[in-house]
C-alpha cells in the first residue's frame, strides 16, 4: 500500500498543527520528514486493521489493473485514478479521523506521572465507575437475574422479534427496575472531591466550588478567539444553502466541519455534514454490523434491556418533542448496550478511564457502559436527521464516543465534565459576579443549578431545532466548551428574575422553561461585547 502511506503522509502534513522549532533548513526539513514517514507507517498499520480496509484494498487493487495505470508510471498514474474515482477523498476522510484520534492518543501517554496533582481526580474516576458497577451488580442480586444475561426463551424472542418496528408495545415489567444513578449521583460526588492542599488555609476553603481543581480553563477572551468564526458576517440564507451543498458534494470532513461552525446549517444538509464529520457514512459493514446487534438482543436476556426501557419512559416518553421516536430509541439503545467496539473505540480516548484489570472481571453490558437515568437522550436528537435507524445508530455512536462519554465519567480531558464545571463557575464569577454572590449568600452552589444541562448537553432542556445548532457549534469547533458557556449566557439573560428569588426550587423554576432560548444570537452577543 504504497500509494496509501503516500496519501497518508499528504493529509498528516495537512492537519498537522504549525509549530515554532529551533531548527531550520535541512535538518527541520529532515525532522518533518522523519515524522510525516512515521505517521503514515503508523497510520496506514491502523487502517489494515479496520472493518473498511479490505474493500478499500480491494478498490485500489482495481484500479492498478485498469487501462488508465501506467505500470512505467505507477505512481503519477495510479494517484491520478484514484483522484478521479474520489477514492482519494474516502482516504483522505479516513486519515482524518484517525489523526483526531492518534493526536489524543498521545496527549494521554504523557498525561500521567507519579508526581501528577491530578492523579487524585484519575483515582476518583476509577473509584466512581467500579462504584457504578457494583450497583449494577447489586441490583442483579437483588432481582436474582444473571449480571451477564441469559437466553431468551422462544416465545420472549418470537415476540420481541415481530414487535421490533413497534417496540413500545412490547410489554415488560419495570415496577422493580430503577436508573443506575442520575446526574444528581455524579454530581455530588464531583462536590466532595478534594485535592492535595498547597497551603493549611487551604483547608478552610469553601469545597463545593470547583476552584481547587488545577485544570486548565479558557477565560473568556480565549473562547472569543477559538470561536472567532462565529463573528463573521454572514452570508443570504439561499447562497449559504447553496454553498453548503457544494461542500457536501466535495465529501471531504474537514471542509464539512467548517461548514458546522456557522450554527446556521440548512436542515435537509445537517445529518450529512455530520456523518462526514465524525466518519459515520454507512458502508457495507456497517449493516451487517447491526443485523449482529439486533440478532444479540433478539437471544439474549440482559438487565440493560430493562434499564433501557425504563430510561426511554421515563424521559423520551414523557417529553413533547420525542415521544413520537420511541420505538426507534428502544431499538438503536438495546443494539447500543450490545456494540463491544463501543468500548474499543473509548480505550483511544484521552483519559478514558476504566478501572485496571484484575482476576474478577466485570460481566456487564458488552458495550462496556452501564445505563444512567437520561442516557437515551443522547441519541433522541439523531431522530430528526435521519430515517433510517442503522444511519441514526451509527453517527449517534460517534458523537457519544467522541463527545458523551466525557460528560458522564469523572475524567481530566479539557473538556471532561470536571472541566466544563469548573469553566462554567469562572466563567460566571468573573463576568456575573452580582450572580455569583447572590448564590453564595444563599448557600447555594452555582454548577447545582446547570449540572444537567451539561451533562446531557442540553438535550431534552432546549428545543430540538436550538439543540441542533448547538450541536453543529459542538461539531464544527470540535469543543463542548460551548456548553458551559452557554449556560452562564442562560444565567446571565435570566438574571433579574434569578436575584429576586431564594430558594433553589424557584431558581430552578425560574430556568425551567428554555423554549424562548436562541442559542446562536445569545452566543453572538455574549461573544462580541465587552
Amino acid at each position: 500500500m504504497t500509494m496509501l502511506s503516500y496519501i497518508v503522509g499528504q493529509e498528516h502534513e495537512r492537519n498537522s498543527f504549525t509549530q515554532k522549532s529551533r531548527y531550520s533548513g535541512r535538518a527541520m526539513e529532515e525532522l518533518r520528514d522523519a515524522s510525516i514517514h512515521h505517521t503514515a507507517l503508523k497510520l496506514s498499520s491502523d487502517i489494515k486493521t479496520m472493518k473498511i480496509y479490505e474493500n478499500l484494498y480491494k478498490m485500489v487493487q482495481k484500479l492498478a489493473c485498469s487501462p488508465e495505470v501506467d505500470k512505467n508510471d505507477m505512481r503519477t498514474t495510479l494517484e491520478t485514478a484514484i483522484k478521479s474515482t474520489g477514492l482519494d477523498t474516502e482516504i483522505r476522510n479516513l486519515i482524518y479521523h484517525l489523526i483526531r484520534t492518534s493526536i489524543r492518543a498521545d496527549v494521554r501517554s504523557t498525561a500521567t506521572s507519579s508526581h501528577d496533582p491530578l492523579n487524585y481526580l484519575r483515582r476518583a474516576g476509577i473509584q466512581w465507575e467500579r462504584r457504578v458497577k457494583r450497583s449494577l451488580t447489586a441490583m442483579c442480586a437483588e432481582l436474582k437475574v444473571p449480571l451477564q444475561g441469559q437466553t431468551r426463551i422462544l416465545a420472549d424472542r418470537e415476540e420481541l422479534a415481530s414487535k421490533w418496528e413497534e417496540l413500545s408495545n412490547y410489554q415488560v415489567d419495570l415496577s422493580n427496575y430503577r436508573p443506575v444513578y442520575a446526574p444528581k449521583d455524579l454530581l455530588e460526588v464531583l462536590l466532595s472531591l478534594k485535592g492535595p492542599s498547597k497551603h493549611e488555609e487551604d483547608e478552610f476553603l469553601p469545597r463545593w466550588e470547583f476552584s481547587h481543581i488545577a485544570l486548565p480553563v479558557k477565560n473568556l477572551f480565549e473562547l472569543r478567539v477559538h470561536f472567532s468564526d462565529l463573528l463573521r458576517h454572514d452570508i443570504g440564507v439561499s447562497e449559504w444553502t447553496a454553498q453548503c451543498h457544494k461542500v457536501l458534494a466535495l465529501r471531504h470532513a474537514p471542509v464539512c466541519q467548517q461548514v458546522l461552525r456557522k450554527g446556521c446549517t440548512p436542515a435537509p444538509v445537517r445529518g450529512q455534514l455530520w456523518a462526514f464529520v465524525l466518519g459515520s457514512h454507512i458502508d457495507t459493514h456497517h449493516g451487517e454490523h447491526w443485523d449482529l446487534l439486533k440478532s444479540t438482543v433478539l437471544t439474549t436476556d440482559l438487565i440493560v434491556d430493562k434499564l433501557v426501557f425504563k430510561d426511554v419512559q421515563l424521559t423520551a416518553t414523557n417529553d413533547d418533542q420525542y415521544f413520537v421516536f420511541e420505538d426507534v430509541l428502544y431499538q438503536v439503545m438495546l443494539c447500543f448496550s450490545r456494540d463491544a467496539e463501543i468500548g474499543q473505540l473509548l480505550s483511544a480516548d484521552t483519559n478514558a478511564l476504566t478501572a485496571p484489570k484484575s482476576g474478577k472481571q466485570f460481566d456487564g453490558p458488552p458495550c462496556g457502559i452501564v445505563p444512567h437515568h437520561g442516557i437515551c437522550m443522547f441519541a433522541a436528537p439523531f431522530c430528526y436527521l435521519y430515517d433510517s435507524p442503522v444511519k441514526l445508530y451509527f453517527t449517534f455512536r460517534a458523537f457519544y464516543v467522541r463527545y458523551c462519554h466525557r460528560l458522564t465519567t469523572i475524567n481530566t480531558h479539557p473538556q471532561g465534565i470536571v472541566s466544563l464545571c469548573l469553566l462554567y463557575e469562572k466563567l460566571l464569577q468573573t463576568h456575573e459576579p452580582q450572580l455569583w454572590s447572590h448564590f453564595r449568600e444563599l448557600q447555594i452552589q452555582p454548577i447545582r443549578v446547570v449540572f444537567k444541562w451539561l451533562m446531557r448537553a442540553f438535550s431534552g432542556h432546549l428545543p430540538p431545532q436550538q439543540l441542533l445548532i448547538l450541536w453543529d457549534l459542538v461539531l464544527g469547533f470540535d469543543s463542548l466548551e460551548i456548553l458551559s458557556l452557554l449556560a452562564v449566557i442562560i444565567l446571565s439573560f435570566r438574571k433579574e428574575s434569578l436575584m429576586q428569588v431564594s430558594y433553589i426550587e424557584n431558581i430552578e423554576a425560574v430556568l425551567a422553561d428554555l423554549s424562548s432560548i436562541k442559542v446562536l444570537p445569545l452566543i453572538q452577543l455574549a461573544l462580541s461585547r465587552d
